[in-house]
């Protein structure tokens, strides 16, 4: 097994053709076909089947490309630390933004690190916080954003800020940021909802206890674009949080209320491994994203969020 081998492998697996991989490899189709039935004949398994939508991997081959991603990652990262230049920060940091938080924070730290230290390659992945922890603990992510967390013998979390949670309805339903809405009003109301098994979610179900009501939910999802979706479309209400509502509320799309009767707050932290040693690319992109995150929050783009070491509220 090579090097060769395994970026035949990953790449094929990401086009799903052999005649694409081979382009994107600058290498003949013959080749790259000689390469994976090499290490099918290793590892004595198939990798791919060949379907109409083309090469699709096999449960084995599913398993053997998450290898061999991380692999290829890792040393791509290893060459980076090992060859830098003098005196400039340099290697590959992946991190994991919240899909709430994503729109306000993305941008912002691309732009602060191409800006102020240009040798730093970013690889960003959003995702709701339990797959992002998950993915963290594989080592799939160098640092991640995550919410309602506490330090564990295998994570550092460093708290960031903590946030309210809004009522999201269509504009009809007129709510306003200084009118807050109790939960059994919303309750009232078809609940768009999280999938069960959401960190969001649970924060719904232990305010529908707290409030001693039920919920009509009409519908479940893993996606915060379709929660929305479907709450403009009228087919009920949402919970989300503030941030991730921002620019719908300020476009007029859709109308949201902090939560109350109980409030639910939720607290962003940063995350890292307790596993190995953080690099200096690494520790350069956590200060900036903190950064980034006291900024936004600073200048009151982060509806009803208080800094860790701050009181002060910030609303839209």
């Amino acid at each position: 097994m090579d090097i060769k081998q395994l970026r035949a492998l990953v790449t094929v697996a990401e086009v799903g053709s052999v005649t694409r991989a081979a382009e994107l490899l600058h290498l003949v189709q013959p080749a790259v076909t000689r390469q994976i039935r090499t290490l099918e004949q290793e590892l004595g398994v198939a990798l791919f089947e060949r379907t109409r939508q083309g090469m699709q991997p096999t449960p084995a081959g599913t398993t053997m490309v998450e290898r061999a991603r991380r692999a290829l990652n890792e040393l791509e990262r290893a060459r980076a630390e090992l060859l830098p230049t003098p005196g400039v920060v340099s290697g590959i940091v992946t991190v994991g933004l919240l899909d709430s938080a994503s729109n306000l924070l993305a941008e912002r730290l691309v732009s602060a690190i191409i800006r102020d230290h240009p040798s730093i390659e970013l690889r960003l992945l959003t995702a709701y916080s339990g797959h992002l922890q998950q993915w963290l603990d594989d080592g799939d992510l160098d640092l991640t954003l995550l919410y309602n967390l506490a330090s564990t013998p295998s994570l550092n979390v460093e708290p960031l800020v903590r946030e309210r949670l809004w009522a999201v309805a269509p504009p009809s339903a007129g709510l306003r940021a200084a009118a807050p809405v109790p939960f059994h009003q919303v309750a009232s109301h078809p609940l768009v909802a999280p999938a069960a098994g959401h960190g969001l979610r649970a924060l719904i179900d232990g305010a529908a206890a707290q409030a001693n009501c039920e919920t009509n939910m009409i519908a479940q999802t893993n996606s915060m674009p379709v929660q929305k979706q479907l709450v403009r479309a009228g087919h009920g209400w949402t919970i989300l949080p503030g941030v991730g509502i921002a620019e719908d509320v300020a476009d007029g799309s859709l109308s949201a209320a902090p939560l109350c009767e109980p409030e639910v707050w939720r607290s962003i932290v940063l995350g890292t491994s307790r596993t190995g040693r953080m690099t200096p690319a690494v520790e350069v992109v956590a200060k900036e994203l903190t950064r980034r995150v006291h900024e936004v929050v600073g200048q009151g783009l982060w509806p009803s969020a208080q800094l860790h070491d701050s009181g002060q509220a910030e609303r839209f």
